[in-house]
């Protein structure tokens, strides 16, 4: 079993879809997608298989007052999403919990725990996409 750990704004900053105009409406939009992940075994970035157990996701700035729908946890930066998403990974991996995380921002991936599986927005997206977990209606 996985938790996987998304960086929600850099997932929705990686398509330009025009998320800047409402940055709070595109993490909710995000979260929903997300919230059908829990409980499926997914498609993995390596090719294998992942068996996502948890979604947790890291929002910040306007996105950060957010609802989490169900399904989906989310961690409240109060300051930087960074510090947030790397204070959390560890708390996790220090818990035996088993992660992947989800961003393109390499300064984070150089601040998680040692071998850390890290996957991409693109993989993200493009999972949402082909398994059918539709934006919310």
């Amino acid at each position: 079993m996985t938790v996987l750990l998304v960086d929600a704004a850099n997932v929705v900053g990686a398509r330009p879809d025009g998320w800047w105009r409402d940055r709070a409406g595109a993490a909710t939009r995000l979260l929903g997608r997300l919230a059908g992940l829990p409980g499926r075994s997914l498609p993995g970035p390596d090719g294998g298989v992942v068996v996502c157990d948890e979604v947790v996701a890291v929002v910040e700035g306007q996105a950060r007052d957010v609802t989490a729908p169900v399904g989906v946890r989310v961690e409240r930066a109060i300051g930087s999403g960074d510090d947030a998403l790397a204070a959390c990974a560890a708390r996790l991996t220090a818990d035996g919990t088993r992660l992947l995380v989800v961003t393109a921002d390499r300064g984070l991936r150089a601040r998680l725990p040692p071998a850390t599986p890290v996957a991409g927005p693109g993989w993200l997206w493009r999972l949402l996409d082909e398994i059918g977990c539709a934006p919310p209606a």
